[in-house]
This record gives structure tokens, sequence and C-alpha cells, in this order.
């Protein structure tokens, strides 16, 4: 017991003045392994909670726990170095003065962990959500604390810093209302009969149409130089498919206009010539249309 008790009372560092001992530094080691198996069991609270509230996300779930862990790791290491006697005064001191260093190197970064922490909140980005970032249109992959992981159609994953989505204007097309809408135009000549031409982009409309829920339109928009233009509008719930079922209603478009004799305008440009350079290109005209009498070859006993 004697060499128990020794072996514990025996002082391994002095900070400060505080004798910092053997036994004081396995009551910290039993402070860091309650606090580790803390944050695993909070983890796994937070993980059923959130479940039980209709969060399957991973994202969110992973950045929820991660916050709970972080809060918990700082208090855990305030009453470790308060068991162990430091005085957390001159440390907070100290990091103040250090902070004011670094601060404009890490302003960025704290930006973006704010931002994090504000998106978790307002979940106003989640993870599966179809967004337009900066002109692009992108699945979110992963939401972290500092940056979101995006997916885009051309097969790469982008980096996004949390600070650009909480303060640009984000298009979130699955945020409320899933339905997207596809508009493509087509133009149609002037001789054309309006009233087929709209019964042929209604019935093309309504074959490529995805949502019951919403009929499909046509507009007559504009009066064309060369052709009367329509506006043919689309309902989909898959924001992610938006080019290729675009590409089908434009194919049946042009089948079903085709079918029933239609013509698509394309642009037609008319020129007017100067009369006196007109009058010179008939007259080229004519000259390369007038016969050209044969020449036989001269027979050289006549010389």
């Amino acid at each position: 017991m004697d060499f128990l008790s020794k072996l514990y009372s025996y002082v391994v560092i002095n900070l400060g003045g505080h004798e910092v001992t053997l036994g004081t530094i396995s009551g910290a080691a039993l402070l860091a392994i309650f606090v580790w198996l803390t944050m695993r069991l909070s983890s796994r609270i937070i993980r059923r909670a959130l479940h039980a509230k209709g969060v399957t996300d991973d994202g969110t779930i992973m950045v929820s726990s991660r916050l709970t862990n972080y809060v918990i790791l700082l208090i855990g290491i305030a009453l470790m170095f308060q068991y162990l006697g430091i005085d957390l005064g001159t440390l907070f001191a100290a990091g103040a003065i250090f902070a004011v260093g670094i601060g404009f190197a890490l302003q960025s970064v704290l930006q973006n962990f704010v931002s994090g922490i504000i998106l978790l909140v307002e979940r106003s980005i989640k993870p599966g959500d179809v967004i337009e970032v900066e002109g692009m249109l992108a699945r979110v992959k992963r939401l972290g604390i500092r940056s979101t992981i995006v997916f885009t159609r051309d097969g790469h994953d982008i980096v996004v810093p949390n600070g650009v989505l909480s303060q640009s204007s984000v298009k979130n097309f699955t945020l409320d209302d899933r339905l997207r809408r596809i508009v493509t135009k087509v133009g149609v000549v002037y001789g054309s009969d309006m009233r087929l031409v709209r019964e042929c982009l209604e019935r093309a409309a309504a074959e490529v149409n995805e949502a019951s829920e919403r009929e499909p339109q046509v507009f007559m928009v504009e009066f064309g130089n060369h052709s009367v233009d329509f506006e043919v509008a689309v309902w989909t719930p898959h924001a992610w498919l938006e080019r290729q079922l675009r590409s089908k209603l434009n194919e049946r478009i042009w089948w079903i206009l085709k079918d029933n004799g239609i013509v698509i305008a394309f642009p037609q440009l008319d020129l007017h010539l100067d009369p006196d350079i007109n009058a010179a290109l008939q007259r080229i005209a004519r000259m390369g249309q007038e016969p050209t009498e044969p020449t036989t070859p001269k027979d050289p006993s006549d010389s």
C-alpha cells in the first residue's frame, strides 16, 4: 500500500507551482476515457432521435453528431485542465493574443464553419437535393461542417465552401415543390394552320409530360421575322433528368409536326442588289449561255 501511495503521489511535472502527480494524470486519463465514451453514446442517441423525426440522410446525422461531439470535447478539455490545476484564465489570455495573429488567416474557415451550422439548422439544403449554384446544376452528395460535396451531370465531384451556399443565390429544385418545369421553343412558317399546330404541340407535350397533377402548356409567344414561335412546357418530378426530357420533347415535336405536314421555320435572307450590279450580272449570265462555234485545228500543209 505504501508503494502504491508513493507511486500515486509521485510528482511528474510542476506547472506554475502546482504539482502534477502520477495519480492526477491517471485521473485525467480516466476523465478522457469518460469523455470519449460520452461522445460515442451521444452519437448513437442523436442518430436514433433524428431517425425518429424522419431524418434519414447520413450527411445531416453526421454533422449533428460532430457538432455535439465538439461541444462535449471542449467541456471535457476544460474539465481536464481544471483537474490538472492549469489556470484556464492564463490560457484564454494567451489564446486571445494568438487568435488575433491568426484570425485573418482563419476568417474564411470560420465563415464556412458558421455557414455549415446555419445550413444544418435551416435545412434549406440537404443531401439528395438538386440545386443550381453559380450557374451549375448539381446534386448534393454530402453536407459537411466546412464544405459541401456536390455531383454534377458531367460526373464530377465538386467541393463547394458552405460560405458560397449561404451567401449566394442558390436554386433548390427539390426544396418544397418537387416538380420541375421544362420549356422548349419551336417556330413554324407563316402559312401553317395554327389550330393544327397547337393541337399537335399539345398532343406531343401530353405524351412527354411526367406529372399528372400539372397539365402541359402551349403558348404562341411571338411573331418572328421568319416564323410564328410557340413555347411548349411540360412538368417532371425528376429535375436531374431535365436534359433527357427536353431532348425527348424536341424529338416528339419534330415527328408529330412532320407527320402532319407542318414545316418548322428556319432563317431566310432576301438579298437586294443595286440595279447596275444586277444588270451586269445578268449580262454575264447571258454570255455564259450563248453557244460558241467549234474551232478546227489548222492544217500545217496550208502554211
